[in-house]
């Protein structure tokens, strides 16, 4: 057992929790997902509880019990929960999101018949989650949707009732000045509300590319406080149309390279998922 000093210094260190996004889109996805649990450095998957490899994902992390699992919300570019009688005006005939974000963002805070629709649907998806009987880690949403006002009221008032604790912050250092304005509306909001968050996230501006490279570069430079990284991992192949420039392959391997293993023990806590202790500190 560590010694109270040695703990002090291991919590003391910048604290670190390494994420995948879109759980259950594919079932490649999915066990790339248990391999970086499994035999690298991945602590917690984000799922998507409409996609395609959902009930595969859920036996998957089931299997795994230590895997910190959230929701990823979806309301762009994905498939609803709820059938298109119920949502008709946000998505198509075959249920499917579609994914101008900006058009939609507009209806959403103007429009009060698609607010109601959009309730039902994140509603849906938190009930959704509730069904798997995974304990729910975090919440965040597919594209960062979650930074729109409207969005993040209802994320905020439903997810209340689900057991919601920790959102994902999605403020990554470097990004434009136009978006601190938002950023800080929404700490400021998650602060109200009593649910955490992280201080920085990195896995933005190299969406998709998160190579053994590049999480190297971020891995030496992290900053103080409690930092996200998420990747997009998936062991083999096209998964979707969306991510067709995405290297899945070179993110998994990013997750399983000893050498980022190693950089994470010298230098920080990596944590079990937002309900780890330490990230909460």
């Amino acid at each position: 057992m560590n010694s109270p000093s040695k703990q002090a210094t291991t919590q003391a260190r910048p604290r670190l929790i390494v994420t995948a996004d879109d759980f259950g889109l594919h079932e490649a996805v999915n066990e790339a997902v248990e391999r970086g649990y499994r035999d690298g450095v991945l602590r917690a998957a984000s799922l998507m509880v409409a996609a395609p490899a959902v009930v595969d994902a859920v036996a998957r992390a089931k299997q795994n019990p230590g895997l910190a699992v959230g929701l990823h919300l979806v309301l762009a570019d994905g498939r609803a929960m709820l059938p298109p009688t119920r949502i008709p005006d946000l998505v198509d005939g075959q249920g499917m999101f579609d994914s101008n974000m900006v058009r939609n963002g507009f209806r959403f805070f103007f429009l009060p018949h698609i607010r109601r629709q959009l309730a039902d649907e994140i509603r849906a998806q938190f009930e959704a989650f509730a069904a798997t009987g995974l304990k729910l880690d975090h919440v965040n949403a597919h594209k960062h949707f979650h930074l729109h006002p409207t969005i993040l009221t209802l994320m905020l008032t439903i997810g209340r009732e689900y057991g919601m604790r920790a959102i994902r912050l999605p403020s990554e250092p470097g990004m434009g000045p136009w978006l601190r304005p938002w950023l800080a509306l929404m700490r400021w909001r998650l602060d109200r509300a009593g649910v955490a968050y992280n201080d920085h996230v990195f896995g933005i501006r190299h969406s998709g590319g998160m190579d053994e490279t590049v999480m190297l570069d971020i891995l030496r430079g992290l900053p103080d406080g409690l930092s996200e990284v998420y990747l997009h991992p998936a062991s083999h192949g096209h998964i979707t149309d969306s991510m067709a420039e995405y290297r899945h392959a070179d993110e998994l391997a990013a997750l399983l390279s000893p050498r980022v293993r190693q950089t994470i023990a010298e230098r920080y806590h990596l944590c079990e998922g937002f309900s780890d202790p330490v990230a909460a500190a």
